[in-house]
């Protein structure tokens, strides 16, 4: 006998309501992993330091609310029951990026970007779009988004104080995650995106990010 729960329409509703608030209220979300930064010491920073790595950290911040509306966007519509579950498996991980970020943004005496709302029901959508279509467009997307993401950190590493060792902690954990979802994403038989798909991927991050960094 099957022990795989089943969910209807209304349950799958409900679960991505709960996931959207537990991604976008404050200290809401809980993650399954401990931060890096705990074992970091947390050596004070200069005043315009610490806004700008405040802004760096804002901006992963928000690509990991991107992350969350597109898993789940991309599992409300997949095809095959093993898709969907590598999709809620990947939004479970993608948490702990998003708790880490945000407990380093209001250390540093700022705040998560009042766009987030915006950002998340952009990304459903387009998650949702994408897992309709087809799951190995799906898994391609997810893919070709990592592979932004790891771009965005390896700038933002090269860009945080020395001695900015908790900040350094959190992205160099998360580049490597990020990777993992790449890699698994196209083993599991995902589209590799043409280089036009993705320069036009590379446009739209871009105003995210000039956009998150202050806002």
């Amino acid at each position: 006998m099957s022990t795989e729960r089943y969910y209807t329409p209304v349950d799958r509703l409900l679960l991505q309501a709960n996931t959207a608030l537990r991604t976008l209220l404050p200290f809401s979300g809980q993650p399954y992993r401990p931060s890096p930064a705990d074992t970091r010491e947390d050596t004070p920073l200069a005043a315009d330091e610490a806004r700008h790595v405040a802004g760096l950290m804002r901006i992963n911040h928000t690509g990991e609310v991107c992350a969350q509306a597109l898993y789940q966007g991309q599992a409300l519509t997949a095809k095959l029951p093993e898709v969907r579950a590598a999709m809620e498996q990947a939004a479970e991980e993608e948490i702990d990026h998003l708790v880490w970020c945000e407990r380093r943004i209001r250390e540093l005496g700022s705040r998560p970007s009042v766009l987030n709302p915006l950002f998340y029901g952009l990304s459903f959508g387009v998650g949702a779009v994408a897992g309709l279509i087809s799951d190995k467009v799906s898994l391609g997307f997810v893919a070709a988004t990592e592979d932004q993401v790891c771009k965005h950190l390896d700038e933002h590493l090269g860009q945080l104080p020395a001695e900015d060792s908790k900040s350094r902690a959190i992205l160099e954990q998360m580049r490597v995650d990020e990777e993992h979802h790449a890699t698994n994403a196209l083993e599991a038989g995902g589209l590799r995106f043409p280089a036009p798909v993705k320069f036009g991927m590379t446009l739209l991050s871009k105003v995210m990010t000039k956009t998150t960094y202050r806002l």
